[in-house]
C-alpha cells in the first residue's frame, strides 16, 4: 500500500539566507592546466562533439563541454596544428569561429568513439570531487536541522511524546536512522520529508575522471534544480562567468532505493554502450540523504545491506574497482535512513542493532492528527470536507473494524472517491455513500464465500 505525503509543503519552512545556501564553487579554469585534465582527454571530447555536430561554433563547444573559450582555443590550436581539425568559418571577432574535423581527424575520432562513446560535459578530477564533498558536507554545523523546521514538516503527524526529539537527535548526530512500523504508517514519506530538511545547495559534477575512465555522477532525475525561492540567486552566481560550470548547483539529493537493491547496485556500473561508468546510489547521494526502503525485502540480507553501507560512511570513503582491476576510493558523505515493516530484531542481531544509530517506531496517528491529515488531503483533491462524514470514517469505519488510523488511508480513500466519480462523470463529493464505496473497495472482505462471489459474477 502506498504511503502518502501527510505534511505541509516544505517551501513554507524558514530557510537560511541565500548567501549561506550557495556552495563555494571552484573558479572557472582559464587554461588547460587549471582544469586538471590531460590534453588528450579534452581533444577526444572536442573531436566527438564536432563529429556529431558537423561544423561547430566555438560557443556551442563551450556550452556542450562546459569549458571556457580560453581552454577550448588552447586545445583547438593544438588540434589544428596536428591536422585533426580546421577552421571552417570566421566572423568579425576572434571567438566568432566555427571548426570542423579534417579527414584524418574523422578517422581518429572513430577510434575515440570505439574506446569511449561518452559525449558531454568535461569531467572533474577525483581529487577535486573529494575536496568538494568534504567542503559541503551535510554534517556541517550551520546546516543542522532546527527543531522548528522539524515540527513544521511533521505538521502534528507522528508528533507523539519524544518523537521530535528522537528524529532531531538522529539528524543532529549524523548517525543512521531506522524507521520501523506497520505498512502504510508513513515511514517512507517521513524519510523523504526529513531529507527535504537538509538545507542548502550543493555542487555536483557532471562526471569524474580517473585516468582514462569517466564516471557519470550527475543525474537530472535525482539531482534536482534549486527550489523556486533560490533560483534567482543561483542564476546570478552562474552568470558571473567566474565559476567552473562543470559543476551543477542542485538541492541536496534525497535518493531512495527499495526492494530492487542488490549487491551489484552498490558498485560502479560499466555502460558498454557509452564506454563509461555510472556511480552507485550511495555515491550519488553524497552531501544529501540515502533512503533504503522495504529493508528486509531485498535479495541480499538486511545485515549485509547495512554492513555494506555503514562501513563506507564510517570511513568517509568507499573502495571501488574499475575494469582491469584498478582500485579507486570514492568519497561517501550522506545521511542514511532505513525503513522497514519488519521487527528490527528479525533483521539484525544485537551487535548490528547496537551499531544502528537511532531506532524510531512509526505507528498509527492520533485521532487529531488523522483528522488533520484527512482535511489536508481533501484540499489537495479539491473535495469539500464534511465533518459528519469524517466522524463516520473515524468512529464507525475505523473504530467498528478496529483498523488503526494509518497515514496512508486518507489519500487512498479520497483517490478512490475521485476514481468512482470520474467513471460516473460526476464531480467527486465526500458523502456517506461515496466514503462507504471507497472503503469497501480498499479492503478485501473475508466474509464473502468464494462460491457466492463467483455466482454473483456469473
Amino acid at each position: 500500500m502506498s504511503e502518502v505525503d501527510y505534511s505541509p509543503l516544505t517551501e513554507s519552512l524558514p530557510r537560511p539566507a541565500d548567501a549561506q545556501l550557495m556552495p563555494p564553487l571552484p573558479p572557472q579554469p582559464k587554461s588547460l592546466r587549471e582544469t586538471g585534465l590531460e590534453r588528450q582527454l579534452v581533444v577526444e571530447l572536442i573531436a566527438k562533439a564536432i563529429f556529431f555536430g558537423g561544423k561547430t561554433h566555438l560557443s556551442v563547444l563551450a556550452t556542450r563541454l562546459r569549458l571556457s573559450i580560453n581552454v577550448l582555443r588552447e586545445v583547438l590550436d593544438f588540434m589544428v596544428g596536428e591536422q585533426l581539425a580546421e577552421l571552417a568559418w570566421r566572423g568579425d571577432s576572434d571567438i566568432d569561429v566555427q571548426y570542423q574535423l579534417t579527414g584524418p581527424g574523422k578517422q581518429r575520432t572513430s577510434d575515440f568513439l570505439e574506446r569511449c562513446a561518452y559525449v558531454g560535459a568535461a569531467p572533474v578530477t577525483l581529487e577535486a570531487y573529494r575536496a568538494m564533498v568534504a567542503r559541503q558536507s551535510w554534517r556541517a554545523q550551520e546546516q543542522r536541522v532546527a527543531s522548528d523546521d522539524l515540527a513544521a514538516v511533521l505538521g502534528g503527524a507522528h508528533a507523539g511524546p519524544g518523537m521530535l526529539d528522537l528524529l532531531g537527535a538522529a539528524l543532529y548526530s549524523g548517525r543512521s536512522l531506522l524507521l520501523y512500523g506497520a505498512p502504510g504508517s508513513g515511514k517512507s514519506t517521513l524519510a523523504r520529508q526529513l531529507g527535504q530538511l537538509l538545507h542548502g545547495l550543493v555542487a555536483v559534477p557532471y562526471a569524474v575522471v580517473v585516468g582514462q575512465d569517466i564516471i557519470q555522477l550527475y543525474d537530472a532525475a535525482q539531482h534536482l534544480p534549486p527550489a523556486p525561492q533560490h533560483v534567482s540567486h543561483a542564476r546570478q552566481v552562474l552568470e558571473r562567468r567566474s565559476t567552473d560550470i562543470r559543476w551543477v548547483l542542485c538541492q541536496r539529493p534525497v535518493i531512495q532505493v527499495g526492494a530492487e537493491l542488490d549487491a551489484a547496485m552498490l558498485e560502479l556500473r560499466y555502460d558498454s554502450s557509452n564506454g563509461c561508468y555510472h556511480a552507485p546510489p550511495h555515491v550519488r547521494a553524497n552531501n544529501g540523504m540515502l533512503i533504503v526502503d522495504d529493508l528486509g525485502r531485498q535479495r541480499v540480507g538486511a545485515a549485509d545491506v547495512l554492513t555494506r553501507l555503514m562501513q563506507p560512511l564510517a570511513q568517509g570513503t568507499d573502495p571501488q574497482s574499475l575494469r582491469g582491476g584498478l582500485a579507486i576510493s570514492v568519497p561517501v558523505d550522506h545521511a542514511l535512513v532505513l525503513a522497514t515493516n519488519l521487527p528490527p530484531g528479525e533483521l539484525f542481531d544485537a551487535a548490528l542493532l547496537r551499531r544502528l544509530g537511532y531506532k524510531v517506531a512509526v505507528g498509527a496517528l492520533s485521532d487529531h492528527a488523522y483528522r488533520a491529515l484527512f482535511r489536508q488531503q481533501c484540499r489537495v483533491a479539491g473535495i469539500a470536507v464534511d465533518e459528519l462524514v469524517l466522524n463516520h470514517l473515524v468512529l464507525q469505519l475505523h473504530g467498528g473494524e478496529g483498523r488503526p488510523l494509518l497515514a496512508c488511508y486518507p489519500c487512498e480513500l479520497l483517490g478512490r472517491i475521485v476514481d468512482f466519480a470520474g467513471f460516473a462523470g460526476t464531480p467527486p463529493q465526500l458523502t456517506l455513500a461515496t466514503l462507504e464505496q471507497a472503503w469497501a473497495s480498499l479492503f478485501a472482505s473475508c466474509d464473502v464465500p468464494l462460491g457466492s462471489l463467483c455466482e454473483s459474477i456469473v
